[in-house]
């Protein structure tokens, strides 16, 4: 689908959606002005007007919105379980992109690990939008865990093993066209979030 389809969205929202997009599809150096301008069904004039510090400003909201997109997916994951628990909310994590390569293929990952192979050498706003983006995902996660009674103290560190198996997996779903490594690393890390928690101790 592409932006301009997209409802709700203005002419801004839509850009960065598109960037981000593209960013997950084809990396940020093969993203171009003139692609998200096409892809967000926007005027090419536009993207100076609401991003006039060039491609770097976009690519960077871009990155922002993906960790806020992902953030705010972790209560609709929660919501989908009939009893919250820590594996379940991984397994739900890992279920959006099983359900996405299964049914799209796996033309698409995570727009914040694009840029930062891209960008995270060369660009340092780029790295700094990267690590906030992570951050802005890592701390709903973290506030899930600890609301499962997870020690607080572990949390942050469950969350960060949580988003940092899930991305190593899509990069290996996305190299061998498969989704073993998602569902591996859902039913290997399940007991283990599990047992983290102080229920029944």
């Amino acid at each position: 689908m592409t932006a301009a389809k997209v409802p709700g969205r203005g002419p801004r929202e839509r850009m960065v959606f598109s960037a981000a997009q593209l960013i997950r599809r084809d990396g940020v150096a093969a993203t171009g002005m003139r692609e998200v301008a096409a892809h967000a069904g926007a005027p090419r004039g536009s993207l100076q007007h609401y991003f006039p510090g060039g491609k770097e400003q976009l690519v960077n909201e871009a990155v922002t919105w993906a960790g806020r997109y992902a953030g705010k997916r972790v209560a609709r994951f929660l919501d989908a379980l009939p009893e919250p628990t820590p594996s379940g909310l991984f397994g739900e994590m890992v279920r959006q992109w099983t359900d996405e390569y299964e049914s799209a293929g796996f033309a698409g990952g995570c727009p914040v690990a694009a840029a930062t192979v891209d960008c995270a050498e060369t660009v340092v706003s780029t790295r700094e939008a990267a690590a906030d983006a992570f951050a802005t995902w890592t701390g709903p996660v973290a506030r899930a865990l600890v609301d499962m009674d997870v020690p607080e103290q572990r949390a942050t560190s469950l969350a960060t093993l949580m988003i940092s198996a899930l991305e190593g997996a899509l990069l290996i779903a996305r190299a061998e066209r498969d989704v073993r490594a998602l569902t591996t690393v859902a039913r290997e890390l399940g007991p283990l979030l599990d047992s983290a928690t102080s229920r029944d101790r």
